[in-house]
């Protein structure tokens, strides 16, 4: 079961990522894992990904392609995988299509967890961080026993500089002009399912699970 996860930043992908790893006992891949884990390990593709880091510059994608499919090749990637953050171009889509396609294999489905705008900003702008422990809560979905305080370390929380309207506004319109194009690419293969993102979460899997089986029932 090979899936790619789409959605805009705060739309719920990664949560619902989590949920199918766990849920089919396949990996959650992330490309920032990935460049994480190579250049932890000091390997070839991590030494040519970190040059472009370190000077700021964005990893081409013919190298970003090279990495996920090293990473997709790995013995835990077998029984398959859930894509969340990759691809983010139609040209990381058609190269990843054609590295798949060299080990006679394809993605399975793309399925979009959709989300409005305004629903995003207003979940993004109930998001609380703290600052000293990394715990994350939600004022409405997640919140903490006392307001404002962390309940693991008793730290005030903080809404971060990502989670501000102006700033989602523009990491939405980023995402509209380059990422959106997949929903209809892939929809044009045959293999794009919708879900409904403004749902909870629990909701939102329910209906991932229910598409999944009825595909392969």
């Amino acid at each position: 079961m090979k899936i790619i996860l789409l959605g805009a930043p705060g739309a719920g992908k990664g949560t619902q990522a989590k949920k199918l790893s766990a849920r089919y006992d396949i990996p959650h891949i992330s490309t920032g894992d990935i460049f994480r884990a190579n250049i932890k390990n000091g390997t070839e593709l991590g030494k040519k990904a970190k040059e472009y880091m370190d000077k700021g510059l964005l990893v081409p994608d013919e190298l970003v392609v090279e990495l996920v499919v090293d990473r997709l090749a790995q013995d835990d990637c077998k029984k398959g995988y859930v894509l969340d953050g990759f691809p983010r171009t139609i040209p990381q889509a058609e190269a990843l299509d054609e590295a798949l396609l060299r080990n006679g294999e394809s993605i399975d489905y793309a399925i979009e967890v959709d989300a409005s705008d305004m629903a995003i900003i207003k979940r993004m702008a109930g998001r609380r961080a703290c600052p000293v422990c990394g715990a994350t809560y939600h004022i409405v979905s997640i919140p903490p026993k006392t307001e404002g305080i962390c309940d693991n370390c008793g730290s005030e929380l903080i809404l971060r500089d990502d989670d501000k309207p102006e700033t989602v506004q523009k990491r939405l319109e980023v995402y509209h002009a380059q990422t959106q194009p997949l929903v209809q690419y892939y929809k044009d293969k045959g293999i794009l399912k919708t879900v409904d993102g403004v749902k909870d979460a629990d909701a939102t899997f329910r209906d991932i699970e229910e598409i999944l089986n009825r595909i392969s029932a």
